[in-house]
């Protein structure tokens, strides 16, 4: 080497070396070898002496291997047992090499001939290894992986584009990056970047140096070369090495396409030969999981660098720093899996029944080399396990009903069984029914073991249901099990535990004899349906309305038991009344539980439970029109002469099963709500039951309304009545205050219509009535006057307001016609204001006066009661103030029951008078405050289990009234009280109230 005179060894250099670990190509910085030290030693002295310049130190030398280690022991030996099968040399571990390789690196040649499909190591005769793919292989003198890639080419029409790419791929990268120029360069090269493939840059590349070779002179082509960092004589190696591989791909007889083929052929046919080079993305750790756990990255020079994609192929997989992907490209997992086959490994899990494909499917993961290619891939299960997806198919398909299908056999078969599970529901049995085994050993039997889904079935049953078209259709006799005995309506040993097997059929007196039918006796189906029908109806009746009714045997569910199903618009319509008795069948063990629920001392006297509880039953009459309990209490007294006094039966020891559940619907059938309390159902949903009513009668409501004519109301009707399908929809019209004017709605129950009807009556009356405030305020006295601005309204205004419609009230209900209905009766009205509305406003208020005078005094004489043992004395008292005057008070009271609170405001002053007299009177007091306070509780209490509609009728706020007279007698007798009145007297008033209202 002329000039060279001195040498500078580092004593590394990056050799290739194989990884049998990674099956990649690998260029680790390695200490050299004493032979390649010489080599290099030996550059600066050929022409004359020279000195070399080793950075490592003698004994170093010394240490190092004499020579490197043969190529044939570092490099992939794929393409040399190729060659060595196809001349027949017989196995390469036996060839005698003079460096033989080892073993695994033979084994990992073999493992990429048998990924690229080329060897067939099961084969016993070496000579007969390789595959049709393999014979073709060994033809093209190039890299295994690359003549495969020639071949898909061939095959997908793209061998045009792919030779040129293995050409490129064969030797070095044509394009320079000198480290001084590098912006420059990159610059460059951008222009043949595709942002999805370093494949089709070479294209790009390749296509346009044989556009610019055309346009300009050698010369010319070789200055731009430099100029645009391309090295010329790489390039016409690229060209050359083209050229070779198209003259031997001619003489293999492998045409080139006539066509462009787009990207997408051409990365599917370099794909056959990049099977172990695929990635998939790892967004964690930025990399990609590559074959047999090789983590890589892209390397920085790649086009897809700065947007890694999901997946990923790549040429070539080099270890330097790291494993780096070098010319990359975007890939289809669903390509991979084409391509390798032969080489992916399928696990499949979750078998199961979709009933959307009418067959059993399993989840299936496919894996190349450990590379995850479909991870939750639905499959069918029948080329998996064809006996598992047939017995899923019986199982589920046809036993449990879970198919889309037009066979009349299949939904005969679904009636009858929902029929059959629809008895022991109503008998709470499930012993009259086969199980789900017997039924599959009946298909099995009859249907081919071919048949594994619902297409296989479809194309058996085509020809076969012409010949035995009863062949799977099902029997009563064959779904009833031939072991259920007794009656349905038994339940040995299942609720309490308790004298099992005593109810012998006799339901209620309605089944005389021992019941006693078993599936072995003739008719026995026929009777039990009959039976069966009587004592659990599928429908209620309550008056004109016809509930249906559906059974459930699910212990511990909430509608376990009997459901009643009443439609959202006609729940004002149900009473609650009659569900106590529930339906016959179930009487027997719900008389058993009432007795059971009583406490010990009067339980005593009905032992057996089970034989009193259906005597009882025998005598009782549902039609009397009185609660169950109170109909046994009736039986049971005169049976036995032991009175059972009501508050004793305890509804909460009944099991739930032994309550109706009530489902309220809409009009489709979809559940609103649900609950065992109809009350309470109906009280939460009354504005839905309102809304009803409204879209109901939306041709009768009126809005803005501010006089009574026969075009704005007419005459209002009692009840309205429209019918939607096959239900009478009934709601009640009233008048409803909307403060500056009224409108005509349709309300969900009598008494909110004439709650609702007196106050809009009102408001229509005063927007017709100018009220003479002047002249009232001036025939007021000044004691009035200021006794009125003693109110808890918040102004001497709004208290007015509140005497006027307590005056309007008393004019209208003076009248005695019993409400205004039409234009006639409300003119009437409008007249009697109008005439008497200045003398009633003076009478509300010389009833207010005093009122007001005294309330006045005792929030006075309550506030001075300050000692600590009158504390609670004080709290009752404060509370009794607030019941009786607050604002609005007057008209809430009415003008009738206003002249009596006064009385009740002088009560309270004699009692304050009288309780800090003596310890005696204060421990007397307390002691009347007590059973006052029980009675009050006890009224709330009714009153809140009331539906909201009920709380303002005359019956209910008595009771309030009568609290008050209690408290006269109790605190305040000097007084008097306007009618008999004691605790007894309260709670029979309460129980006359809870009975209507039960009725």
């Amino acid at each position: 080497m002329p000039g060279i005179r001195y040498v500078v060894d580092t004593g590394t250099a990056r050799i290739s070396r194989y990884s049998q670990r990674l099956k990649v190509q690998r260029l680790p910085i390695e200490p050299i070898s004493q032979a390649s030290a010489r080599q290099r030693a030996g550059r600066c002295g050929r022409l004359a002496d020279g000195i070399a310049i080793r950075l490592y130190s003698q004994d170093d030398h010394d240490q190092r291997p004499a020579y490197t280690d043969p190529e044939i022991l570092r490099t992939n030996l794929a393409w040399v047992i190729l060659q060595m099968t196809a001349l027949g040399l017989g196995e390469i571990a036996r060839f005698p090499f003079v460096d033989p390789p080892d073993a695994r690196q033979i084994a990992d040649g073999v493992r990429l001939l048998q990924e690229l499909g080329a060897l067939d190591t099961t084969a016993r005769d070496v000579r007969q290894r390789l595959t049709p793919i393999g014979q073709r292989l060994a033809q093209l003198p190039v890299e295994p992986r690359f003549a495969r890639m020639l071949l898909a080419a061939h095959e997908l029409g793209a061998l045009r584009e792919v030779v040129v790419i293995v050409a490129a791929l064969s030797i070095q990268d044509v394009r320079e990056r000198p480290a001084e120029a590098s912006t420059q360069a990159d610059q460059q090269h951008a222009r043949f970047k595709d942002e999805h493939s370093d494949f089709v840059t070479l294209l790009n590349l390749w296509a346009y140096l044989a556009t610019q070779q055309k346009e300009l002179s050698g010369s010319a082509f070789r200055r731009m070369c430099k100029q645009e960092y391309l090295h010329y004589l790489r390039i016409r190696e690229w060209q050359d090495l083209h050229g070779q591989l198209r003259h031997i791909l001619r003489s293999l007889d492998l045409p080139f396409n006539t066509s462009p083929a787009g990207a997408d052929r051409v990365h599917q046919a370099l794909l056959t030969g990049l099977l172990s080079h695929v990635g998939l993305r790892d967004p964690q750790r930025r990399d990609y999981l590559g074959a047999r756990g090789a983590r890589f990255a892209l390397q920085p020079g790649s086009t897809l660098f700065r947007r890694p994609p999901d997946w990923v192929m790549s040429a070539e997989l080099v270890e330097t720093t790291r494993l780096w992907a070098r010319t990359n490209a975007v890939t289809d997992p669903a390509w991979v899996e084409e391509a390798a086959r032969h080489l992916v490994k399928r696990s499949h899990s979750e078998p199961r029944w979709s009933k959307a494909r009418g067959s059993a499917v399993a989840t299936e993961r496919v894996t190349l080399y450990g590379v995850p290619l479909a991870t939750d891939r639905i499959v069918a299960l029948g080329a998996i396990d064809p006996a598992l997806a047939r017995d899923l198919f019986i199982r589920h398909g046809l036993v449990e009903g879970d198919w889309d299908t037009p066979h009349r056999f299949f939904h005969d078969n679904r009636k009858l069984l929902a029929r059959m599970a629809d008895l022991e529901h109503r008998a709470r049995r499930r012993d009259i029914v086969v199980d789900d085994e017997a039924l599959v050993a009946f298909y099995d039997e009859r249907i081919p073991a071919t048949v594994i889904s619902g297409a296989h079935f479809d194309a058996w049953w085509k020809k076969a249901r012409r010949r035995t078209p009863d062949i799977l259709t099902f029997t009563e006799e064959l779904l009833l099990t031939g072991d259920g005995g007794g009656h349905p309506g038994e339940h040995p040993g299942e609720h309490n535990g308790e004298h099992n097997g005593e109810h012998n059929g006799e339901h209620n007196g309605e089944h005389p004899g021992d019941g006693s039918y078993t599936t072995s006796s003739p008719g026995w189906s026929r009777q039990l349906t009959r039976q069966l029908a009587a004592d659990f109806p599928t429908s209620w009746t309550q008056g004109e309305l016809t509930l249906p009714l559906t059974y459930q045997f699910e212990p511990g569910t909430e509608a376990d038991g009997v459901t009643c199903h009443i439609p959202l618009d006609v729940l004002n319509q149900v009473a609650d009344r009659g569900f106590d008795w529930q339906v016959p069948g179930m009487r027997a063990e719900l008389a058993t539980a009432l007795l059971k629920s009583l406490p010990k001392a009067t339980r005593k006297h009905f032992v057996p439970t089970p034989d009193h509880a259906r005597a009882a039953l025998a005598l009782a009459d549902p039609e009397a029109g009185v609660d169950l309990t109170d109909e046994l209490s009736r039986v049971l007294r005169a049976r036995t002469g032991v009175v059972v006094p009501a508050g004793e039966w305890d509804l909460s020891r009944v099991p739930d099963h032994l309550r109706i559940t009530f489902r309220i619907e809409d009009a489709r059938r979809r559940r609103v709500a649900e609950g065992k309390d109809l009350g309470a159902l109906k009280e939460a949903l009354a504005p839905q039951v309102r809304d009803s009513m409204k879209a109901a009668a939306a041709a009768i409501e009126k809005r803005g309304i501010t006089t009574w004519t026969d075009q704005s109301i007419g005459e209002l009707p009692v009840t309205f009545e429209r019918r939607v399908g096959g239900r009478i929809l009934q709601g009640y019209p009233a008048v409803v205050d909307h403060q500056d004017s009224v409108a005509v709605e349709v309300l969900a129950s009598a008494a909110e219509r004439d709650v609702a009807t007196r106050a809009g009556v009102r408001r229509l009356l005063l927007l017709n009535t100018t009220v003479p405030w002047p002249r009232i305020l001036a025939l007021l006295s000044n004691e009035q006057k200021l006794a009125l601005g003693h109110n808890p309204h918040g102004g001497v205004p709004a208290l007015l307001e509140d005497v006027l419609a307590a005056a309007v009230d008393a004019i209208v209900a003076g009248r005695g016609t019993g409400g205004v209905r039409d234009e006639r009766q409300f003119a009437a009205a409008l007249a009697g204001v109008r005439q008497q509305i200045v003398p009633a406003v003076i009478e509300v208020v010389e009833v207010v006066q005093p009122i007001l005078d005294l309330a006045r005094q005792v929030g006075l004489a309550v506030e001075s009661m300050t000692a600590p043992g009158l504390a609670d004395l004080r709290q009752d008292l404060r509370g009794q103030l607030a019941d009786l005057v607050y604002d609005g008070f007057v008209a809430d009271t009415g003008l009738p029951q206003l002249r009596q609170v006064a009385r009740y405001l002088r009560g309270m002053l004699h009692r304050i008078g009288k309780a800090p007299n003596s310890p005696l009177d204060l421990a007397r007091d307390a002691q009347r405050r007590s059973e006052v306070a029980q009675v009050e509780a006890e009224r709330v209490a009714l009153i809140a289990a009331l539906p909201a509609h009920r709380r303002h009728d005359a019956d209910v706020l008595a009771l309030r009234w009568m609290v008050q007279e209690l408290r006269i007698s109790l605190f305040a007798q000097p007084l008097g009280t306007a009618y008999p009145v004691s605790a007894k007297r309260i709670y029979k008033a309460m129980d006359a109230l809870d009975a209507i209202d039960g009725s």
